[in-house]
């Protein structure tokens, strides 16, 4: 017969749960650091984000500058924000993918 009637060993899946949550929180982290650019106009327009999605930057040139079409500015502001945070939810799925993986079936916690 199996030692605890087959269950599994709750200490273990506890600690698994442990470092699962440590690693995840490192990557969060990590993401919150790391910068991701996108861009719109073939460059004119450049922006970057953190891996959290949150706006770090704006880069505009001065040809993209036309004060008769502010419109086209701000659809090419919009659009290279757009590309910045498609960017960012890459390198998150990345970064978290794995790690939420793991967390699924986990009652209490957030996947």
């Amino acid at each position: 017969m199996i030692p605890g009637g087959g269950q599994p060993n709750m200490q273990q899946l506890l600690q698994q749960a442990q470092k699962m949550q440590q690693d995840l929180a490192q990557a969060q982290e990590e993401l919150a650091r790391t910068e991701v650019d996108g861009q719109a106009g073939g460059g004119l327009v450049k922006a970057t984000v953190n891996g959290s999605g949150e706006l770090r930057g704006l880069v505009i040139d001065p040809k993209a500058v036309d004060p008769e079409d502010t419109e086209t500015l701000a659809d090419l502001v919009v659009a290279a924000v757009q590309a910045a945070n498609e960017n960012a939810q890459q390198l998150q799925q990345q970064k978290l993918g794995p790690l939420t993986q793991g967390l699924g079936g986990m009652p209490g916690l957030p996947f």
